[in-house]
């Protein structure tokens, strides 16, 4: 299994971007997937998951209504679209393959087995 994260880079406060993660060597419908980000000195945390056929979703607290998760199994590839971006938002972004095969989604680091490399996010004031 191999997942390839893009889509970071710098951007003012109030700004959009988004994250995209390709996933490869696995039946990608069949699983989860999530977000999760990670801020110097500070645990990786979640952002948002999503359930394998996408019915599901579900954002962190911080970043509800300003980050949508979405997915397109055709092209084997979860979104992330990031809105209303705010300096508490940089971090290094991940996304992440769920441990088994499930028809909902998973917030918790230990339920999740694959990473991607990582992609940063910073937003400025």
């Amino acid at each position: 299994v191999q997942l390839q994260a893009s889509g970071g880079g710098l951007v003012q406060a109030g700004g959009s971007l988004r994250l995209s993660c390709a996933a490869s060597g696995l039946t990608f419908s069949s699983f989860a997937m999530g977000w999760f980000r990670q801020a110097p000195g500070k645990e990786r945390e979640f952002v948002a998951g999503i359930s394998g056929s996408g019915g599901y979703t579900n954002c962190a607290d911080s970043v509800k209504g300003r980050f949508t998760i979405s997915r397109d199994n055709a092209k084997n590839t979860v979104y992330l679209q990031m809105n209303s971006l705010k300096p508490e938002d940089t971090a290094v972004y991940y996304c992440a393959k769920a441990l088994t095969r499930s028809s909902y989604y998973y917030t918790s680091l230990g339920e999740y087995d694959y990473w991607g490399q990582g992609t940063q996010v910073t937003v400025s004031s």
